[in-house]
């Protein structure tokens, strides 16, 4: 169980979280939802250590190989769509899991030739090639269509715990959610 308690965050002006707590389980796929703004993806920042809250304790994370899918994608343009995820992982790992994707025609493709869709894609794979144990997700179906948003949809249900941040109700039920979480 990770436990996320009396939690503070202020950033520049604005007090995103005072005292908040919730408990996420150690399995399952978690949809963090609500307005914009309310502090979803800080709270997925937070978990993957890339910001230190004010205050509070977080607990559960500490022994868990956490993996992260940005709402840009963050590759290096300059790598194939294989050699970015091969970064994690092995290549035979990192093709099975673009193959899983339907990226098996832009595997020797440089990242910065792809389309926006294709680098989520890609994004996606290298999180799973990384780490299944905890995979933190925000926005994962940008620019995906409906039959590429099925194959994401399949991969993320085989991580032992996914945080999903989305705006549409619609991937809920796409995912099969075990819990959400209403910021």
């Amino acid at each position: 169980m990770i436990e996320i308690r009396d939690l503070s965050v202020k950033l520049g002006d604005k007090q995103v979280f005072s005292n908040y707590s919730v408990s996420i389980p150690d399995s399952g796929i978690v949809l963090l939802s609500g307005e914009s703004g309310i502090g979803k993806t800080t709270l997925l920042r937070i978990l993957c250590r890339l910001l230190k809250p004010d205050g509070g304790t977080i607990a559960g994370t500490d022994r868990r190989k956490i993996s992260v899918v940005f709402q840009e994608p963050r590759l290096l343009d300059r790598l194939t769509a294989l050699e970015n995820v091969a970064l994690v992982s092995d290549r035979m790992t990192a093709e099975k899991l673009l193959r899983s994707l339907n990226m098996e025609n832009e595997l020797h493709v440089k990242a910065g030739a792809l389309s926006g869709g294709q680098k989520q894609r890609v994004s996606l794979a290298r999180a799973f090639a990384f780490s299944d144990d905890v995979v933190l997700l925000d926005e994962p179906f940008t620019g995906l269509d409906e039959e590429n948003k099925g194959k994401a949809a399949q991969l993320i249900r085989t991580a032992r715990l996914a945080v999903v941040v989305s705006h549409d109700p619609a991937d809920a039920d796409l995912l099969s959610v075990d819990e959400k979480i209403q910021l």
